[in-house]
């Protein structure tokens, strides 16, 4: 009896696995969703009376019912590399030309062009056949662990196809690509959203990116997530071809994209570049431009990386795509620093995937350099794909009528009085207290890059400000106090609120130079909120210093000394401070003490492309040896570290005669002065 009962739960599985891809990857399902869910049924049914028999691989195990409370980190295989952008053909080119130039001289060799899907990458790890762990890129080489999300995305087989597994190595293999939303989809979710009256997404990329790390798998679930692969690596096989990795990926049961096509030469591939630009708007899904491989595996390992980016492939970027419409009123709104930002609100248009009804205008500078006025017909474009803004005004179609527009007399949020520093272009409100202001650093201090408070974003924020429970960011850390008043809130409830305030109480781990971050003075940005942390040691050395001794810290100018200094002389500032440090926060990080060897105390300049390093990972392993990393060359500094096509920064000191450091002798100093 037992073993029939197992055969039949593998028979429905097997049953619902092929519906599945017949109706995810083939679009040609066979049979209707009713007799598809009436499957589904008994097979639950079968597992709940015999639960012996459950797999993870089970179609019933998608939807996994347990809250993931933190992501852990997982190492790739090998590193998620990202790619180099080129814009037009002559860079195109010349991404040819190297290819020829590092490959053996006369080697043939030919490029596959693929759609550069608009999504978020991932890596997937299966072994034995079944779906193992799934991740996101993160660094490169270390992602995060996002299974339980990435299994309930159904054109993802939870088992592969244990057939085509035999004729290749694959008991142990990674498979890469990106998740996505088709814009039918995305269109849908937006609807849905707007129904329940919550926050709209800006666009499918955001959305899916931003789904893919819910806490959450059931609310997952409900999304329509998609994916697209493109890459398999595995440790015990070689493979010819990336045309030949597609195809083998489609044999095993994953979604490939099939607007892909083998090139023989540089004009071929333009050619097919241009193909594509031309159907994306056809296409259902976002693409922003093609990418461009090698197609030889064999070739590419000969071609290798430098940093993050392969040299063997190349990504082209299609043009901003351009809609005209009108400018129906232009409004301004209140950063968390008091700056007034312009915002044009136009007629409301379709582009690049998105329906575009808002358009950044800068400051009023701009406005009056482009003479943008209320009621004109305007060219719109997507920067980069993403932000929309204004490119020019149609002039022959503007109304006799129309006038300039004026910066507003007074804060359009608190009506304060306004006031425009000398030798700046925005205006800003005087008042701190102001409501759009106090919302803008609410968020700030809570955003990830700050103090990273899990759950506390724009919406509640909105929420909390309006019912009065926050007036500063030190009011964050009283919610405790309030937990019966909070699971009260509609949409709130017990679980969500401990959530919360266990994640209000996490951030208090948070590291000095976070912190100093997070208070959001005005031109500190993450970096020189860290060269002072490192400096100071504490927010009172800090305070108490002068606009000199702020200056004669490495690379901190007179605009972020005067800044720094006006916020810790404001008595409201420093007694919210207090708050925050009674409850807790780190104010303080310990001094650390470099002992001496080649880094301490010298300049370098980093020019060229480094192999192990990006510029930013080999200018934080000097500045942790004492060293100072400086933007350009001059009698002054100590040594150009030279990395592959470094340019005039180079010539300029051999020209000045300043030493010069070779990749390799970088490392190898790197090494000794870490040994120390």
């Amino acid at each position: 009896m037992s073993e029939a009962v197992k055969k039949k739960i593998e028979n429905l599985r097997e049953k619902i696995r092929e519906h599945d891809y017949r109706y995810y990857i083939l679009s040609d399902p066979v049979i209707s969703d009713f007799d598809y869910d009436e499957l589904v049924k008994e097979l639950e049914q079968l597992e709940i009376k015999y639960p012996q028999y459950i797999t993870p691989d089970s179609p019933t195990q998608r939807v996994s019912k347990d809250l993931t409370q933190e992501f852990k980190p997982v190492n790739h295989k090998l590193p998620m590399l990202s790619l180099a952008n080129t814009y037009n053909e002559e860079e195109l080119y010349d991404f040819d030309r190297r290819v020829r130039e590092n490959l053996p001289e006369g080697e043939k060799y030919e490029y596959i062009v693929e759609p550069k899907i608009d999504g978020a990458s991932v890596s997937l790890s299966y072994l034995n056949g079944i779906l193992k762990t799934a991740s996101t890129r993160g660094d490169g080489l270390v992602g995060e662990e996002i299974t339980a999300n990435i299994k309930t995305i159904k054109s993802i087989p939870l088992k592969i196809n244990r057939s085509w597994q035999k004729k290749y190595k694959l008991n142990d293999f990674e498979v890469r690509g990106e998740v996505f939303m088709m814009i039918k989809d995305f269109e849908k979710l937006n609807k849905e959203q707007e129904l329940k009256g919550e926050k709209l997404f800006a666009n499918p990329r955001n959305s899916a990116a931003g789904t893919i790390k819910l806490k959450n798998p059931a609310e997952v679930s409900k999304r329509p997530l998609n994916i697209f692969l493109y890459s398999i690596i595995s440790v015990e096989e070689e493979f010819e071809s990336q045309s030949d990795n597609l195809e083998i990926l489609r044999k095993l049961g994953f979604n490939v994209n099939k607007e892909y096509k083998v090139c023989k030469s540089i004009p071929e591939v333009l050619e097919f570049c241009r193909t594509l630009e031309e159907i994306r708007y056809e296409l259902p899904y976002e693409i922003d431009g093609a990418v461009v491989k090698v197609n030889s595996i064999r070739q590419q390992k000969i071609l290798g990386s430098i940093a993050k980016s392969p040299r063997w492939a190349v990504a082209f970027k299609f043009k901003a795509k351009q809609a005209f419409t009108k400018v129906l009123k232009i409004t301004w709104q209140v950063g968390r620093t008091g700056a007034l930002t312009p915002v044009a609100e136009l007629e409301p248009v379709f582009l690049a995937g998105s329906t575009i009804s808002r358009a950044t205008l800068h400051n009023f500078d701009e406005i009056r350099r482009k003479d943008i006025r209320e009621g004109d017909k305007v060219v719109i474009e997507k920067g980069g794909d993403v932000i929309p803004k204004v490119v020019s005004v149609i002039l022959d179609q503007r109304k006799s009528e129309s006038k300039p527009v004026q910066p507003p007399a007074k804060c359009p949020v608190c009506n304060s009085k306004l006031f425009k520093p000398a030798n700046e272009v925005a205006y800003y409100c005087e008042n701190s207290e102001c409501p759009d202001q106090v919302k803008g650093r609410l968020e700030h201090f809570a955003s990830r890059g700050s103090m990273d408070i899990e759950g506390l974003g724009e919406a509640l924020i909105d929420l909390f400000v309006q019912k009065g429970l926050l007036k500063s960011y030190a009011d964050i850390y009283d919610l405790k106090h309030k937990r019966s008043e909070l699971i009260q809130i509609e949409r709130l409830g017990e679980k969500s609120v401990d959530n919360l305030l266990s994640s209000i109480e996490k951030s208090k781990q948070q590291p000095f130079a976070k912190v100093l971050f997070a208070l959001g003075i005005r031109y500190v940005g993450a970096g020189a909120a860290k060269k002072l942390a490192d400096h100071f040691s504490s927010i009172d050395s800090l305070a108490n210093a002068s606009e000199d001794e702020i200056t004669s810290v490495y690379e901190i100018g007179p605009s972020i000394a005067k800044s720094v200094k006006r916020f810790f002389d404001n008595e409201g500032n420093r007694h919210i401070i207090a708050k925050l440090k009674a409850a807790g926060l780190n104010f303080s990080a310990e001094k650390k003490v470099v002992s001496d060897n080649f880094f301490k105390d010298k300049s370098f300049v980093l020019t060229g492309s480094l192999t192990k390093y990006s510029r930013e990972e080999a200018s934080d392993e000097i500045t942790s040896l004492g060293g100072k990393v400086v933007a350009s060359v001059s009698k002054k500094t100590d040594y150009v570290i030279a990395g592959e096509n470094a340019g005039s920064k180079l010539s300029k000191a051999r020209e000045l005669g300043i030493k010069v450091l070779e990749e390799e002798e970088f490392l190898t100093q790197l090494d000794r002065a870490k040994k120390k």
